[in-house]
C-alpha cells in the first residue's frame, strides 16, 4: 500500500466529456449555428497548455487511518489534444477528440520508500462522437453519443460512453439558451445522469454573461483590438492511474478554477490564452479499477492554492462563415 501513497492529490471526477458539434452551413438555423459552433466545442481544433500551482498543506487517509500533514511542493500539468471532423453532413456529424495528460508533483515528506520522489504519470483517452440534429416542439434538439477509451503509457484501461440530448430555446443576437442532460455509460461515474444548461446574454455594455453548468460561470468582455477578459469559475479534472501488486487503482480529481482569464488572437487561426487564481479541490480519491468511485482506500483534503496556466492552440478549420 504504501505505493499507493503516491497519489497523495486531489481527487475527484468530472465525468462530462467535451462535446463536438457540427460545423457545416446547412446544419441548423445560422443563428443557432454559431451559438452551437462557439459554446459546445471547448476544446479548440489544436491545443496545448501548462499548468502550475503554488505549493499547497493537504491531510489525508489511506484504508481510512490518517496520514501525517503533508505539503505539495509541486504540482504541474502539461495538456494536448486535438478534435478531427471525419464527415459532415446536413444532419448528422462524426469526429474524434484525442487527449493526452502529463502531470507530475512532488511532495514535502517523503510518501514511499524513496524520500522526496518525483511522480510522473502519463493519461491519454480517445472518443468518436457521433452528433445528430433534428426538430423538437419546433426547437432545434442535438443528440450525441460517444465512445471512448482511456489509459497509461502502459495499458489501455477503460472503455466508456456517454448520450446526450439537448433543446436550444432561445437563439437571439443578444440572448441564447441551451437545456439538456447527459447520461454516462460508465460504472465508476458518480452520477449517471447529469443536467446541463447553457445560457449566454450580451449587455449593452459590452459585458456577457456566460454560463455553461455544470463546467463553467463566467462574466467576460472584449479588449484591446484582439484581447478578451473574463472572470469567473471554471471546472476540470485530472485522472490517471496506478500499478500495484498486479492491480490497477484510478486517481481522479476535480478542480475548480477561480479568477481571471485573458484571450488574445495572435495571428492567423492562433489563440494565445493565459489564466490565473485560486484552485480549490473538492475531494480527492483513489480506488480499485474494478470498484465503484464511492469504494475508495484513499482519501485527500487539500488547502486552495494560487495557479497559473498558459496555452495555445490552433483552429485551421475555423468557424463556419455566414452567407
Amino acid at each position: 500500500m504504501k505505493t499507493l501513497r503516491r497519489a497523495l492529490l486531489p481527487l475527484a471526477i468530472f465525468p462530462l466529456k467535451n462535446i463536438a458539434y457540427a460545423q457545416k452551413r446547412d446544419s441548423i438555423p445560422l443563428k443557432v449555428r454559431a451559438f452551437i459552433a462557439d459554446k459546445f466545442p471547448q476544446n479548440r481544433d489544436l491545443y496545448i497548455d501548462f499548468s502550475q500551482t503554488a505549493p499547497f498543506q493537504f491531510s489525508s487517509k489511506l484504508d481510512g487511518k490518517d496520514l501525517p500533514e503533508n505539503k505539495m511542493k509541486s504540482f504541474q500539468q502539461l495538456k494536448a489534444g486535438t478534435n478531427i471532423y471525419f464527415v459532415k453532413k446536413r444532419n448528422w456529424l462524426l469526429s474524434t477528440s484525442l487527449n493526452y495528460r502529463f502531470t507530475s508533483f512532488n511532495t514535502q515528506e517523503p510518501i514511499t520508500d524513496e524520500a522526496n520522489q518525483k511522480n510522473n504519470f502519463h493519461y491519454h483517452s480517445e472518443a468518436v462522437n457521433f452528433n445528430y440534429f433534428s426538430k423538437l416542439f419546433n426547437k432545434t434538439a442535438i443528440y450525441t453519443a460517444t465512445a471512448s477509451v482511456d489509459g497509461s503509457d502502459q495499458h489501455f484501461e477503460r472503455i466508456r460512453g456517454m448520450v446526450t440530448a439537448s433543446v436550444v430555446l432561445k437563439a437571439t443576437p443578444k440572448v441564447k439558451m441551451v437545456v439538456g442532460l447527459a447520461g454516462f455509460i460508465d460504472p465508476s461515474s458518480q452520477v449517471p445522469i447529469l443536467p446541463i444548461f447553457t445560457y449566454e446574454n450580451k449587455f449593452n455594455n459590452g459585458w456577457v454573461l456566460d454560463i455553461l453548468l455544470p463546467k463553467k460561470l463566467l462574466v467576460r468582455k472584449d479588449i484591446f483590438a484582439n484581447g478578451r477578459i473574463s472572470f469567473g469559475t471554471e471546472m476540470d479534472n485530472s485522472s490517471f492511474y496506478l500499478y500495484k501488486n498486479n492491480r490497477t487503482y484510478e486517481f481522479r480529481q476535480l478542480e475548480i478554477n477561480s479568477g481571471a482569464i485573458y484571450e488574445h488572437h495572435l495571428g492567423g487561426n492562433f489563440i494565445g490564452a493565459l489564466k490565473t487564481g485560486i484552485r480549490a479541490v473538492p475531494r480527492a480519491r483513489v480506488f480499485d479499477k474494478e470498484e465503484s468511485f464511492k469504494d475508495y482506500i484513499f482519501e485527500a483534503s487539500y488547502k486552495p492554492s494560487f495557479y497559473f496556466n498558459v496555452g495555445v492552440s490552433y483552429n485551421p478549420f475555423g468557424k463556419p462563415r455566414a452567407k
